[in-house]
């Protein structure tokens, strides 16, 4: 389990252009799950390039400190199997 922003991004590093399940929290109860690759990382924020099949935008870009807050949820996809970012 990531810990650390440092960690975190360490991690997501490895896995730049890998596919994954993004859920994020969209307030007032909602949760909204979206699917891409995961583009960029940079010092604050990752990229993730969005399937534009399912979404009406290509890019959304979220902090690691979403992912320790657990604001954001991870999952990258391997072969049938699905690996998280961080365990709960």
């Amino acid at each position: 389990m990531a810990k650390t922003l440092v960690e975190i991004k360490r991690i997501l590093d490895g896995q730049i252009g890998k596919p994954l399940k993004l859920i994020a929290n969209g307030g007032r109860r909602k949760t909204i799950e979206r699917h891409g690759i995961l583009a960029e990382t940079y010092p604050s924020v990752f990229i993730v390039a969005l399937d534009q099949d399912e979404n009406a935008f290509e890019r959304v870009s979220y902090s690691y400190a979403d992912i320790l807050t657990e604001t954001v949820e991870l999952n990258f996809i391997e072969g049938k199997s699905i690996v998280p970012v961080v365990e709960q």
